[in-house]
C-alpha cells in the first residue's frame, strides 16, 4: 500500500505543450504519381532498349547474321536431344557403356598390405 501512496498525487491528464503553432504536420505525396512517373520510366528504357538492338542488327554483316542463326537453330537441336531422354534413362544408358568397357578401364585396387 505504500506504493500507492507514493503514486496517488500523479497527474493522470494530457500534458499541454507550450506553444502547438511550431508543429506542422508534413503532407504526404500521392502513390499514384510515383506509379506513373515508374510507368513512364519503364517505357522509356524499353524504347530505348528496342532502338540499340534495332541498331545492333543494322549494323551487322550477311554472314554474322547467317552465324547466329545457325547459332540458335544448333541450341534448340541440343535442347531437343536433352528433352527427349529422362535422367534414369541416361543413367542407364551410361551404366550399359560402362557394362560393355573391358576390365582394362578399371581403376585398379590399392593395398598397402602387399
Amino acid at each position: 500500500m505504500d506504493e500507492e501512496d507514493e503514486y496517488a498525487c500523479v497527474n493522470k491528464a494530457q500534458l499541454k505543450i507550450k506553444d502547438n503553432s511550431g508543429i506542422k504536420k508534413k503532407k504526404k505525396k500521392k502513390k499514384a504519381n510515383k506509379d506513373i512517373e515508374k510507368a513512364i520510366e519503364h517505357e522509356v528504357k524499353q524504347q530505348q532498349q528496342q532502338q540499340v538492338i534495332q541498331t545492333e542488327e543494322q549494323k551487322r554483316t550477311k554472314a554474322e547474321l547467317a552465324f547466329q542463326k545457325m547459332q540458335e537453330k544448333m541450341q534448340k537441336q541440343r535442347i531437343q536431344q536433352k528433352a527427349e531422354m529422362t535422367h534414369k534413362q541416361r543413367v542407364e544408358r551410361f551404366n550399359q557403356h560402362l557394362d560393355s568397357l573391358t576390365e582394362h578401364f578399371d581403376i585398379p585396387k590399392v593395398s598397402w598390405t602387399k
